[in-house]
Formats: structure tokens, sequence, C-alpha cells
């Protein structure tokens, strides 16, 4: 921003003083600085694509209030060091939601990480393969906010139950986790071989959590993909 110094003479007043001038150069390059710094956070955290809270139809949550969704999006849950579980059906806005709150708190300067259940599993089995897992646990305690999407798409053994178990079970009161699924707590036995170690990820998980149903009888992609269909024909 300083090689820019003359387009902030430009809107200067001529009675401002080079104080003022000063002044205001630094404030311009303090801004890029922190607008550099946001994107770098999302970035870094791995979203697979970019959606906002401003793109979400909160109309379409049958169980959720609006104020409700922006009450999240302040994202005093992570201060709180709170947990929050979606659950609900494919196409219901789930993976949005989670990306959505993952942006906002980047650009309050948090450290985000996003990744499937399944990616998580397979980077902790091969960073342990590897000898770096306690290098890669520590990076993941680190963040402020770690979302887990799609816990539900596959079946995990008894060593992939024990390693994501254990870096959930880390973050208990001390960090903020994001879980979305499209399985019911009850139906957690179908993933995991482990019924003990499912009751003990659910109790780890809901502790000082907002729990999501985000159910619904008119899923947004499906009908996307019906009128997408119409169009075609």
């Amino acid at each position: 921003m300083f090689n820019n110094y003359t387009e902030v003479i430009r809107q200067l007043d001529q009675n401002q003083s080079y104080g003022d001038f000063l002044i205001a150069l630094m404030k311009l390059e303090l801004d890029s600085r922190l607008e550099s710094t946001r994107r770098k956070k999302v970035k870094s955290a791995g979203f697979p694509y970019i959606k906002t809270i401003d793109e979400l139809d909160c109309g379409r949550f049958e169980h959720m209030q609006e104020a409700f969704i922006h009450e999240l999006a302040a994202c005093d849950f992570i201060a709180k060091r709170q947990n929050i579980v979606m659950i609900g059906n494919p196409g219901t806005g789930k993976t949005h939601l989670s990306i959505a709150l993952g942006i906002k708190a980047c650009m309050q300067g948090m450290n985000v990480k996003f990744c499937t259940a399944a990616n998580l599993a397979n980077e902790l089995i091969e960073a342990q393969d590897n000898h770096r897992l306690i290098r890669l646990e520590k990076q993941i305690a680190k963040v402020d906010l770690l979302i887990i999407d799609e816990l539900s798409y596959l079946t995990y053994n008894r060593h992939q139950s024990e390693i994501l178990f254990k870096v959930v079970a880390d973050r208990v009161e001390r960090k903020s986790v994001i879980v979305s699924t499209n399985l019911q707590f009850c139906e957690w036995t179908t993933m995991f071989e482990n019924q003990t170690m499912v009751t003990a990820l659910i109790d780890s998980l809901t502790f000082r959590s907002h729990v999501l149903n985000m159910n619904s009888d008119n899923p947004y992609r499906a009908e996307h993909a019906a009128v997408v269909t119409d169009i075609e024909k």
C-alpha cells in the first residue's frame, strides 16, 4: 500500500496534515495485511470450494430459525469451545453451512481445518505409518475449528475408529469441532465396529454442543437436480 501513496494524497483534504496522511496510509496498509492474512487462512483451511452465509437460503431449513444461523455465524461458539453436530439427509445444506461457518472463522483470524471423515482417517493412518502421527495430531490440535464432513458414507474399522475418536476426544473442552452426518446417533453403530467407542464418540461430540436437525422432506440438491432435468428435457 505504501507504493500507492499518491492515491491516499488525492483522497485527503487540503487542510489535513502530513500526520493525517501517514495515519491514513498506515490504516490502508493494516487493512491490506489483514485481508492477506484472511486469504491465507481460507486457503490453508482446505475448503473444497467457497460458500458463504449470504448464499444460504435459510428459509429452506425446516427446523432452524434464520436468527440462529446468524448467531452461529458470529463464531461465539468457537470462543466458548462448543461443538456443532449437523444431522440431516443428503442435499440439505450441511456442507454449505459448515464451510460458511469456517469462512466466517477465518475472517475473524482463526485457524480452521476442513476435511471429510474418510480423508481425515486416511491422513491419520498414513501419518502413523510414516511415524508422523504425533506431529499431525499436534497440528490438528492447534486449529481453532476442526470441520469433519460426511461422517456417514463409509464403514470404519477398529483402527480408524480409535484414531478418529482420539482426535475428537482430545479437543473436548479445548477447541471446537463441526461434524456433519446423514445418520441419527442410533445408527452410528453401522459405521464403527466398536460400539463402546461409538458411545464414547457421541458423548465427546455432544458435550457442550449444538445439535442441528437439518433433515428435510424437500432437499435443495434433489430439487435442483429435478429442475435441471426438466430444463434439459
